[in-house]
């Protein structure tokens, strides 16, 4: 299979809390060996996913508490909200499904007229709303979309960069990370490879 891969919060006050560290925020797409996660019209009939890898980020999505996306990868994503309903689906991603649907989710979005499920609808600077949410209580805040991240990115706000470095090299397409892109300093801090080809890298921002 392919992956696939208003606003409540607007009118609530911040659940700010100054002795709790602030919420993690990261960044984790399917990439390329050259970079890119999808091709230039956005295809992903690249990416490898078996049931190893993706019982594996099943087990991740667990531990999200809030995703946020661009347009273009929600609307990819917004297969899952049904898709627990086709009976030759097969488990574990039916699984995903399921936790995908019970997770709260952000669209930041001037072109959607709506959205569905647990989803909010936000039309407001993703920059600032992200700064607010990351002060908020909650879990992990997970990031969708090479172009809202790259905005998150230029505004060192992402905390930990995982990549599904897939073993194809793709030529063009579009960037994990934004061009320009200032210096970062990261820390490998876990490694998988899985029996497809794809190994899993994750890093954190160093604080200095």
């Amino acid at each position: 299979m392919i992956w696939r891969w208003e606003r409540p919060f607007a009118n609530s006050s911040p659940l700010r809390n100054p002795s709790k560290a602030m919420r993690k925020l990261t960044y984790g797409m399917m990439v390329s060996l050259d970079g890119f996660v999808a091709r230039p019209d956005g295809a992903l009939d690249w990416v490898l996913i078996d049931e190893e890898l993706h019982t594996f980020i099943n087990n991740q999505e667990r531990e999200v508490g809030l995703y946020v996306y661009g347009r273009r990868l929600y609307e990819t994503m917004r297969y899952w909200q049904t898709a627990d309903q086709d009976p030759t689906i097969l488990d574990f991603e039916r699984e995903f499904a399921h936790i995908w649907q019970a997770k709260p989710k952000i669209v930041f979005s001037s072109t959607l007229d709506t959205v569905e499920g647990n989803t909010t609808l936000v039309r407001e600077d993703a920059v600032a709303e992200i700064r607010r949410l990351k002060q908020e209580s909650g879990g992990v805040i997970d990031v969708g979309g090479a172009t809202l991240a790259a905005a998150l990115i230029q505004h060192n706000l992402i905390d930990e960069y995982k990549l599904f470095l897939n073993p194809v090299i793709l030529g063009e397409g579009i960037p994990f990370l934004p061009p320009g892109v200032s210096t970062r300093n990261l820390r490998l801090v876990e490694t998988r490879p899985f029996q497809s080809g794809v190994v899993y890298l994750r890093y954190q921002r160093l604080q200095i």
